[in-house]
């Protein structure tokens, strides 16, 4: 299972079980998780029980076992292994900037990756955030919505969360690249301890933001799911429906 949900960052693949939705909604103010009668979900009947499985597999599987890692790894060590997987996303991340002729941003995402991986000790240390570049979110469920495509129906994916019928065929094309971590491993078993290290540490950074979700679980995650994912491919168009505070209660650290 793990070995499926490999998704080289939080952008390949839809996150695992909750763990996208709980990333969505904590971008987000809370005057904009109401659900629309935009949000195209015609298979809600489907995709409710699928998320009651994904909801029931989080709760007595995946949080405790992030809870016990967050208990048990210091700030310093949960940062530096936060920090790694999302250096290594960044090769996605420039890749994706050019096919959307990104190419200044490319330049600079390309920077932090050279910085970070060299400076920062193979991405363990954060230093280009702290000389002015920046960490960017694209992938190819972007690069398509950027290029017009639609974002399809609404889909919960059984094991890997909220995504839509755009953004899980954008997720297989960015882990078909090679450019992801589990292509730098040489066997099964190491690609299946990264991936279970990444989910749980993803999942132990979000803890914090359960508290968000009131009334119809389902709605409300769907709303957050879908405004993220509308924010990201139109690089903020919509910037009045977010809270920057709100962001940077959750995600801002002046540390390394």
């Amino acid at each position: 299972m793990l070995s499926t949900i490999a998704h080289c960052g939080k952008e390949a693949l839809p996150g695992p079980l909750l763990t996208g939705a709980l990333l969505s909604l904590s971008l987000m103010s809370p005057t904009t998780l109401q659900a629309s009668e935009e949000e195209y979900d015609p298979w809600e009947g489907f995709n409710r029980k699928v998320f009651a499985f994904n909801d029931f597999m989080d709760r007595n599987l995946l949080k405790p076992v992030a809870q016990g890692y967050e208990f048990i790894t210091p700030d310093p060590v949960d940062r530096a292994i936060t920090n790694t997987f999302s250096n290594v996303n960044d090769t996605l991340v420039v890749l994706n900037d050019a096919a959307q002729f990104k190419f200044t941003q490319a330049l600079s995402d390309t920077a932090r990756f050279v910085i970070n991986t060299t400076v920062g000790f193979f991405g363990v240390f954060d230093v280009a955030t702290h000389i002015g570049l920046p960490k960017h979110d694209e992938d190819f469920g972007q690069t398509l919505g950027y290029w017009g495509v639609g974002s399809g129906p609404y889909l919960m994916l059984p094991f890997l969360g909220p995504s839509t019928l755009r953004d899980f065929g954008g997720s297989l094309v960015d882990y078909s690249t090679g450019m992801s971590y589990p292509y730098f491993t040489e066997t099964t078993s190491e690609d299946v301890s990264l991936a279970a290290l990444q989910i749980v540490d993803l999942r132990s950074d979000l803890l914090a933001s359960e508290n968000l979700i009131s009334g119809d679980r389902y709605l409300f995650i769907r709303s957050a799911y879908l405004q993220n994912r509308e924010y990201l491919v139109t690089d903020g168009a919509s910037q009045e429906d977010f809270s920057d505070d709100f962001y940077d209660d959750f995600f801002q650290d002046d540390e390394f």
